[in-house]
């Protein structure tokens, strides 16, 4: 159902790596780049996420309440993860660790305070 997400960035060129490293340990690249915002993913694969600056010109703010998620293939992955944004200056929301009985997760934000997940489902929901 979603194509991709979108955040902002008010610093491109020093977000990009932190994004660069989470999307290698997730098996993607850079798939669309331009001076303004970069996206991640696959054509024709699931949602994508992309690092943009504001097109109206304005600074980029969090939005309160809003997160994107990265679906991880186990919770080694999800670990990895977790580890990778704290090693590039992501802020911990909620280390790694079940959630529940069937959702394992860690939370994070990016070095623009925007919230992360990464996450596998265990078992059933």
């Amino acid at each position: 159902m979603i194509g991709y997400v979108t955040l902002g960035t008010n610093d491109l060129a020093r977000g990009a790596p932190f994004y660069d490293a989470i999307a290698a340990e997730l098996g993607v690249g850079r798939m669309f780049e331009t001076s303004s915002g970069i996206a991640w993913g696959k054509p024709d694969a699931g949602a994508g996420i992309a690092l943009m600056k504001p097109y109206d010109g304005k600074p980029a703010t969090v939005g309160n309440g809003v997160m994107a998620a990265f679906e991880a293939k186990d919770t080694e992955q999800v670990d990895r993860l977790y580890k990778i944004a704290m090693d590039m200056g992501g802020t911990c929301e909620g280390p790694p660790g079940p959630r529940g009985d069937n959702f394992y997760a860690a939370y994070f934000r990016d070095l623009d305070g925007n919230k992360l997940n990464a996450f596998v489902m265990t078992g059933p929901f």
